[in-house]
Order: C-alpha cells, then sequence, then structure tokens
C-alpha cells in the first residue's frame, strides 16, 4: 500500500515509525511532516486542513489508504469531502466522518449522547449567550469546584476548573460574552467536578467490529506535581497500574459497547479511533470526554506496545475486517518525557537548534515540533520531542526516558522530572 498519514505532530512521527516497519507499507508519505517524519517517509509541503491540495496529493502518489491525525480536518469533514469526489470515494481512509467526529467537536453532542445510552458521565448543563442569565443562577447552587467546558475545540484551551463561584461566573461571562474561546465557546457545558484518578482508553472501530489497544496515562499540566498551566500533554506511561482486568472490563461493559451501539443506532458509520478520557471513581469508569483520534502523546506509549502489523490494523479499519485481526501487546511498560520549548504553553521561541539526539540509546525520539534547517534540526513548535522508553519495568522505563530527556540539549529546553513517580507510588 502507498499511505498517507495526515499530521506534524509526535503521534504522526508515532504513525511513521510503526507503519515504516510493515511489510505492507509500499511508499509512505506525511502531510506535512515533521523532521522526524522525514527520516522514514516523505513529507509533503501541504497543510492538513487544505482538502483539496489533501486530494491532488492522493492522486498523484497514488495513495491506497489515508490515515487522519489531528482533529481539525475530520470535525471539519474531509471524510465527507472525499466522500463526494467521484475518482476518490472509495479511498480507504482511517477516521470518522464529520458525524462522527462530533464526539470531540462538541461537548454538548457528546453529553448528550453519553446520557441517551447510558454512558457513565458527570452531571452537565449547556448555557448559551441567551441562557447567560441562567446559567449564572445555575452556578449559584452548583457544588465546588466546577467545570467550565468550550463547546468546540480550543486547542486543549477550552477547560476551566472554578474553585470558586466568583471564579465559575467570571469565566462563564468571558466564554460566552467576551468570546474568550470564540466560536468553540458559544456553548459552554458546565459539569459536576469528579474526583479520581485519570486514564485513557483506546478503540479501533471499523463501523461494527472494535479492537481496544493498550490504556495510557497522560500528563498534561506544565509543572511537576500536576500543577501550571494545562498543556498538550507532557508525558505519557502505558500500561497504568490501577486498571487491572476487573476495571478494563467495566470499561468495556459500560463504555466501550454502549458508545460504539449508541454510534450505529445514531447512523453513523465510524472508522477510526475513539479516545476515551476517564476518571476512576471508587473503582468506577466514568468519561470525561471523547476524542475523535488518537491522543498525543499516548500514542506515543501505545504504539511501541503494539505488535500487530499496524499497516494490516489501519487497513482492516478501513475495510470493515478488524474481526479478522489479532491485537497482540508487549508486556513491557513504555514512558515517554516531552521535551518542551521554553516559555511553553504560553509565548515561546523556534529555531533553537537540537543536539545530542544521535546519542539516544534505547530510546525513540519521537519528534513534535521539529524542522530540518540546512544541516541542523531545530525546534519548530511548543512540545518538540517525545522521549519514549521501554523496560521490563515501570522504574526502568523511566529512568531510560528521563536520561533521554537530560541528555537533548537546545536553548530553553524544558521537561517535567515526576513523569510515571505517581504510578510507581501508586504500585507500592
Amino acid at each position: 500500500m502507498n499511505i498517507l498519514i495526515l499530521g506534524s505532530g509526535g503521534r504522526e512521527h508515532a504513525f511513521a515509525w510503526k507503519l515504516s516497519q510493515s511489510p505492507l507499507c509500499d511508499k509512505l508519505f506525511v502531510a506535512p511532516g515533521n523532521a522526524g517524519t522525514a527520516q522514514m517517509a516523505t513529507n509533503l509541503p501541504i497543510s492538513y486542513t487544505d482538502f483539496s491540495a489533501v486530494a491532488d496529493a492522493v492522486r498523484t502518489n497514488a495513495i491506497d489508504l489515508l490515515i487522519v491525525g489531528p482533529e481539525e480536518p475530520l470535525v471539519n469533514g474531509v471524510v465527507d469531502y472525499f466522500r463526494q469526489l467521484p475518482d476518490l470515494a472509495d479511498l480507504r481512509i482511517v477516521g470518522p466522518d464529520a458525524q462522527g467526529a462530533q464526539l470531540e467537536g462538541s461537548k454538548d453532542f457528546s453529553k448528550q449522547f453519553m446520557v441517551r445510552y447510558g454512558i457513565p458521565t458527570a452531571s452537565s448543563q449547556t448555557f448559551t449567550a441567551a441562557s447567560l442569565t441562567e446559567g449564572l443562577a445555575y452556578l449559584d447552587s452548583h457544588s465546588l469546584p466546577v467545570v467550565l467546558k468550550a463547546d468546540g475545540l480550543a486547542a486543549g484551551k477550552g477547560v476551566i476548573i472554578a474553585e470558586t463561584t466568583a471564579d465559575a461566573k467570571n469565566a462563564l461571562f468571558e466564554m460566552l460574552d467576551g468570546h474568550k474561546f470564540g466560536e468553540a465557546g458559544n456553548k459552554v457545558v458546565i459539569e459536576q467536578f469528579l474526583r479520581g484518578i485519570e486514564l485513557s482508553v483506546f478503540v479501533l472501530s471499523d463501523g461494527v467490529n472494535y479492537k481496544i489497544l493498550p490504556e495510557a496515562k497522560d500528563y498534561k499540566r506544565i509543572g511537576e506535581g500536576d500543577t501550571g498551566l494545562n498543556t498538550g500533554g507532557m508525558g505519557a506511561v502505558s500500561p497504568v497500574v490501577f486498571a487491572n482486568d476487573s476495571f478494563l472490563r467495566k470499561v468495556e461493559e459500560k463504555v466501550v459497547k454502549p458508545t460504539l451501539s449508541g454510534l450505529q443506532k445514531e447512523g453513523i458509520l465510524y472508522k477510526g479511533f475513539i479516545f476515551i478520557g476517564l476518571m476512576k471513581v471508587n473503582g468506577e469508569p466514568y468519561v470525561i470526554e471523547y476524542n475523535a483520534r488518537m491522543g498525543d502523546p499516548e500514542t506515543e506509549v501505545v504504539l511501541p506496545r503494539l505488535q500487530t502489523d499496524f499497516a494490516e490494523l489501519m487497513a482492516a479499519t478501513a475495510e470493515g475486517t478488524l474481526d479478522k485481526v489479532v491485537v497482540q501487546v508487549s508486556p513491557q511498560t513504555a514512558v515517554t518525557t516531552v521535551v518542551v520549548s521554553g516559555g511553553y504553553p504560553d509565548a515561546y521561541e523556534k529555531g533553537k537548534i537540537i543536539s545530542e539526539l544521535g546519542r539516544l540509546e534505547d530510546v525513540t525520539a519521537f519528534h513534535a515540533g521539529t524542522l530540518v534547517d540546512g544541516s541542523e534540526i531545530v525546534t519548530n513548535g511548543g512540545r518538540v520531542l517525545a522521549l519514549t522508553a521501554q523496560a521490563n519495568s515501570l522504574e526502568n522505563a523511566v529512568r531510560k526516558s528521563q536520561e533521554a530527556a537530560r541528555m537533548v540539549q537546545f536553548e530553553g529546553k524544558q521537561y517535567r522530572k515526576d513523569i510515571g513517580l505517581d504510578l510507581i507510588r501508586y504500585a507500592d
């Protein structure tokens, strides 16, 4: 197969890395890609939101399989776009259509979906600018802390946890009246705060059949001890020690099966990844959110543990034959530490030369925000590298990943030094 991946981050580099190991993969392309994907694929200098350019690339390079990495093209209907092109309507695509991608694209849709199909989640209500007064009154009687979520895509920044009623009211006013998150905040979901421990479960659906991939836990905040601003993710671990077989069976029965059954009842042919963000509360799973794609940096710990041919798995997803594929998973632990630019997640500089990458041993460096500049690899984003180590114990995987993060050098480098340490304590 000739395969095209849309995206430019660590997730897409991990996809390319895994696909390049498959004998089923003939030619591999990434649009637009990064310095890491350039080592194993042909980068195409086109935007993944330019659907016409993507279609031209599919024609020019005789693409057999299209894998959509980020959420934006999915929510904006890239699958629907291809389905209405006479010559490309039958292209095999991994990724849901716009209707399916609403699971991520609209928090209000996903909450209503969960309620309709009895999927455990926090109680919530949705408000708009027209019902701002009712929303403010609703907050007066709401328990604290309280969660406010912009309905649409807000680049991972649309969730606010307010500790006081005054802060919650101010946040609601800023979102609905001040347009803090633009159109994404035209609706705001006010949600009960759940106390528990967080993890993510990843499902592949071909519209009828499904496979559950290895679970992962990521670390969202910039600072150690989960302090400071939210980021796209500072690290991840798989497997998750507190997600034992009995808990994962509950996830499958109470969340995965009703989600897929609900999609079928809604007439949504969902072919792609479903990322299920969960909170384990008193031993029970509650859904915090759905994403319509793989997580990042979770992909960088999930795929290294996957022993099944990834190209075969992707083709089966697009073709509706997942029931014929056996998913095999390594028992090893994978840990990734994300190295980020100075100033991230606020303003940061690009173009810093990265050194010492060639000296990393037993660690896979997935490029997230990098660029080839002449003979140098330079920083080109907030999250720069995801450094993944695998080992027979969580302690060893943490140690190797952290050693790699110390070794890689560029001006302003930051990383968290506590990735996975909470899970070591939990296991003890």
